[in-house]
């Protein structure tokens, strides 16, 4: 598998694949999310994966806050990450965090944020962000489901609270709402 930068010839297909992996409505604000980002962070990374010359996964790392008590702490959110459905459990995902995760290592990022299953990203080196003195930006997020990784320029005074960009709040990608009930109470 072929693992390389997004261009911008891969706009439409990134947009694509979000939409097939997240499905419905969700998956149209995760793509107009991506969008968002590469105006709101042109340093995001923003890794595609190549399979017979058409994009089947995507990653982006885009820019965030820690709340440290010493200072505030340039870090990453990994969001979103997706692969077209017929090409999932094959290992593009994981492929595409962990060349993420080296580059920002490489560059010197201490820390990286998300919020995801447990079981898929504790196998990528993920752990819950509470146990490590980290706060999360919303109650709507499950605390299972906030998880940290620490990169080698992590030092311990670095805890406090994660924050989002406002990319994130604008397109009310932080966390999980309640289901939208009509008018009798029920979904």
């Amino acid at each position: 598998m072929a693992i390389r930068s997004e261009r911008k010839s891969d706009f439409d297909a990134i947009g694509a694949v979000h939409r097939a992996a997240f499905g419905g409505d969700h998956g149209g604000t995760v793509a107009e999310l991506v969008d968002a980002l590469r105006r709101d962070d042109p340093t995001a990374l923003s890794l595609v994966s190549d399979e017979a010359d058409a994009v089947v996964g995507h990653v982006m790392f885009s820019r965030a806050l820690l709340d440290a008590p010493r200072k505030p702490v340039a870090v990453q959110s990994l969001s979103p990450l997706a692969v077209a459905p017929e090409w999932q459990r094959g290992g593009i995902g994981s492929a595409l965090v962990r060349a993420g995760l080296r580059q920002l290592d490489e560059r010197g990022v201490p820390l990286v944020f998300l919020e995801g299953d447990p079981r898929y990203y504790s196998r990528l080196g993920f752990s819950p962000a509470g146990a490590h003195d980290f706060r999360k930006p919303s109650l709507r997020i499950p605390d299972a489901a906030f998880q940290v990784v620490r990169l080698s320029a992590y030092e311990p005074w670095m805890t406090g609270t994660f924050v989002y960009s406002d990319t994130f709040w604008q397109h009310d990608c932080v966390g999980l709402r309640e289901p939208i009930s009509d008018e009798k109470g029920t979904e």
